[in-house]
């Protein structure tokens, strides 16, 4: 790991006392996208550095949990860093809700009992979750992390302050996206649906990121209202975006199979799934993220799906 950059020069900081016992990297660990994500490092002291494009410019986050003091210390640099230090409480699940979660199924119970504090985080920057979650469309999990990164080192910026020494950088802004090439895209292992869908979505920028604002269903409306942006992809940015409890990824690959052989003993597809988590409402979402946050998976007997060869090297 990069050793630790010299704080001094930090724009701002921020020592917050939350009500309850705070599992910081678990919550913020719902941000990162696969272990090489550009835009999030862990240093060897435990800290979590997130590069971050605000509404009002870029911003390395630093984040540092203090459990023996109760508190959680945050420090940020660049012309986002007021906006990034006064977000952290929701980033961190303070405006996650759990009451009225109570688990009757014995697994899903011990599994809560053991992440009682896990709590659900809000970043309020919609393209940030949604970009990602795009390239992540019905693909390997290898191949979309891999996209991601190589569009953020590609035409990301590195972020500010001492971001730069810790190789961090920061999502491209939506003119950025507008502009790729097609060809680019391609370069980047990232197909022309996917590739259509981000510069469609970055064209309407302003409009998406105003979502952060409305209530969970008109979100939910007007992100599937965007070409290529089904139930699945409406459901990952709310769940990080707009901390939605209730946001389940219909339609992936393993939730469904997933949550049904962890609670039942039998690989769910959807319409079971959608069945079963109805009495969870309004924390369907909430079981999802659990089962996955206890590794609760069903056996992966078969050889996995290896990423696709035909896009240009």
């Amino acid at each position: 790991m990069t050793a630790p950059p010299d704080q001094s020069t930090a724009h701002n900081t921020r020592l917050w006392v939350p009500a309850w016992p705070v599992p910081v990297g678990q919550i913020l660990g719902q941000q990162r996208r696969g272990g090489g994500d550009p835009t999030y490092r862990i240093d060897f002291q435990g800290r979590h550095w997130r590069g971050i494009r605000t509404p009002v410019g870029e911003a390395t986050l630093m984040v540092e949990t203090r459990p023996r003091e109760g508190r959680v210390y945050a420090a940020a640099w660049g012309s986002g860093a007021e906006w990034a230090l006064e977000s952290l409480p929701a980033l961190l699940g303070a405006d996650d809700d759990p009451t009225g979660f109570e688990p009757t199924h014995q697994v899903l119970a011990d599994v809560w009992r053991h992440h009682r504090h896990w709590r659900i985080g809000r970043t309020g920057l919609v393209m940030e979750a949604l970009v990602p979650s795009i390239i992540e469309q019905k693909v390997t999990g290898q191949e979309a992390f891999a996209g991601f990164r190589n569009l953020v080192h590609r035409w990301g910026t590195r972020a500010p302050g001492p971001g730069h020494d810790l190789d961090l950088y920061v999502q491209p802004d939506a003119e950025t996206l507008r502009h790729i090439p097609s060809w680019e895209w391609l370069r980047l292992h990232i197909d022309p649906a996917r590739s259509k869908a981000i510069v469609m979505a970055a064209r309407v920028a302003h409009a998406i990121e105003r979502t952060a604002d409305a209530t969970l269903e008109e979100a939910d409306r007007a992100l599937r209202s965007l070409p290529g942006v089904g139930v699945w992809t409406s459901a990952e940015v709310r769940q990080r975006a707009l901390g939605d409890a209730d946001a389940v990824s219909f339609g992936d690959y393993h939730v469904a199979k997933d949550i049904g052989w962890a609670l039942t003993g039998k690989a769910f597809d959807d319409e079971e799934l959608e069945d079963y988590l109805e009495p969870y409402r309004p924390h369907r979402g909430r079981v999802q993220g659990l089962v996955a946050l206890a590794g609760l998976h069903r056996p992966r007997l078969g050889p996995r799906m290896p990423p696709r060869t035909h896009l240009p090297t």
